[in-house]
């Protein structure tokens, strides 16, 4: 624990992981593996993050809430509920995941085969990060075109786009 960091109530952080910068882990939350959570960034009740996740910025994470594996939480998203954040996934920006209907992610597609993940905002609208990409579903379509014009590609990531639009649907 570096820095302003405060692990408080029945937290508990072990093994490699880290809490540092003005970062608060209490309740009974559990911070593990080589795990991070750093910046302005909450941890509370029974969540457990382990693994090399991240969770860092603004970002808060409670209730009964999983992230791990190489999840990363960060910017002023919320996860919440029994939300399980996994694998690559990048929840980011305004996000709102109080469950796993909330978010989705794709890997292997792009010309890096990157993992591209989709979420719910606070305002309803879908967010994407995909690489240095972070935008709105509508936003996500018009750099697809941008980048790829009517490559093979494109196609590929305008599907998922479409996939996860009727997937968000309320």
């Amino acid at each position: 624990v570096f820095g302003n960091a405060r692990v408080f109530g029945d937290a508990w952080v072990f093994g490699n992981a880290r809490v540092s910068g003005n970062a608060q882990v209490f309740g009974n939350a559990r911070v593990f593996g080589n795990a991070w959570v750093s910046g302005n960034a909450r941890v509370s009740g029974d969540t457990q993050v382990f693994g090399d996740a991240r969770v860092f910025g603004n970002a808060w994470v409670s209730g009964n809430a999983r992230v791990f594996g190489d999840a990363q939480v960060s910017g002023n998203a919320r996860v919440s509920g029994n939300a399980r954040v996994s694998g690559d996934a990048q929840v980011f920006g305004d996000a709102r995941v109080s469950g796993d209907k909330d978010y989705a992610y794709a890997h292997g597609f792009g010309s890096c085969n990157r993992t591209t993940t989709f979420f719910r905002l606070k305002d309803g609208d879908v967010g994407v990060r995909c690489g240095c990409f972070y935008g709105t579903l509508a936003q996500f379509r018009d750099k697809v075109c941008e980048t790829h014009g009517e490559t093979k590609k494109a196609q590929e990531y305008l599907m998922l786009a479409d996939l996860m639009e009727i997937r968000f649907k309320n």
